[in-house]
């Protein structure tokens, strides 16, 4: 955490942030954009699922927009009682409604392959508007608790001085013009950071993981029924080359699963148990390690549902058909030109 005074740290830090995290926003936008109109284009993807799966990507579109803004609660800025609940409310709810987005996309599937039977009859096939209102109000709610009264804005330890986690500076040097020192500690008490993360982030990502899991040991136990009713038909103890590429298809999903579990969650996890490890000892630390954590955990945690889309050749196939008509379209205008050279 840096002084709200201290201006040049103040833009060298945004200067560090806007860096990093701009390139990561457009391509999650753009990213977001060719798979939410690739939904849209085909009439054949227009049902329940892909609903749950194009709110997904319209939350992780919102947090591509707010991921800039995200780093910049790390930083303590002047700004008046309603921007400042506003800079740290906002991208917080986004936040929040793509997790929870992520946690129904992983629940609707994973009923689909656990329970298939019953997979029609689920409350949410049902009555979709309800379970869009169970994944954003709740999060809207939650984080607009701090704007509600649930805030250190007028604890003791802001009582006529601007604060950061080491030094308390004069109000006086802090506030101009009716503003006054923005920090993420004024907005948000430590009871509700640790009930956020403890309370609903961890919990939902050990869900996600918990579901995953569960897919894949169910996958191999139907693989393995696959394999012993093959040989049974082939009447062979030996594994033939059949049972070998299925074997090897699913170790290839298993090292997928695991490497995009790796890249996406873990550095977001090491972020987030660093920020609690420092919030806990109220120590100072560096205003580049927090930008650089805070930019690479929650970036590498926006790209889950891109990885999820991108992988599914229904979404991308309107932008590859898209991309190849441009592609012959341009052939066609340099082989034209080439010959009218001649």
């Amino acid at each position: 955490m840096m002084d709200c005074n201290d201006s040049h740290t103040l833009l060298s830090g945004e200067e560090l942030i806007y860096t990093i995290t701009i390139p990561l926003s457009t391509s999650i936008i753009l990213a977001n954009l060719v798979i939410i109109l690739g939904i849209a284009w085909n009439r054949q993807l227009h049902n329940t699922p892909n609903y749950f799966f194009l709110s997904l990507l319209v939350a992780d579109l919102c947090t591509g927009v707010a991921l800039p803004f995200i780093p910049l609660m790390g930083l303590n800025r002047e700004l008046s009682f309603s921007s400042c609940m506003v800079a740290h409310i906002f991208p917080n709810f986004l936040f929040l409604a793509f997790l929870l987005n992520l946690v129904m996309v992983h629940y609707e599937r994973y009923i689909c392959i656990v329970d298939p039977l019953h997979y029609n009859n689920l409350w949410m096939h049902r009555s979709f508007p309800l379970a869009l209102l169970v994944v954003w109000t709740p999060p809207l709610l939650y984080a607009s608790l701090p704007a509600f009264g649930w805030n250190n804005w007028t604890g003791p330890d802001w009582n006529g001085c601007c604060a950061s986690s080491q030094k308390i500076t004069p109000l006086s040097n802090c506030s101009s013009n009716g503003t006054t020192c923005c920090s993420y500690r004024r907005v948000f008490p430590n009871a509700f950071i640790y009930l956020e993360v403890y309370g609903l982030v961890l919990p939902a990502i050990l869900t996600i993981a918990g579901m995953t899991g569960r897919v894949l040991w169910i996958t191999r136990g139907q693989l393995k029924d696959i394999c012993r009713l093959h040989r049974s038909v082939e009447r062979g103890s030996q594994a033939s080359d059949q049972e070998h590429k299925l074997n090897l298809r699913y170790t290839r999903c298993v090292v997928a699963v695991s490497l995009t579990f790796l890249a996406c969650w873990v550095p977001y996890l090491i972020y987030m148990h660093v920020c609690i490890a420092f919030l806990i000892s109220d120590t100072k630390w560096s205003s580049t390690t927090h930008i650089v954590l805070s930019c690479t955990g929650i970036g590498s945690m926006a790209v889950v549902p891109l990885v999820l889309g991108l992988a599914n050749r229904q979404y991308t196939e309107p932008a590859y058909k898209l991309l190849q008509k441009l592609r012959d379209r341009w052939r066609r205008r340099t082989q034209g030109a080439e010959e009218v050279a001649v």
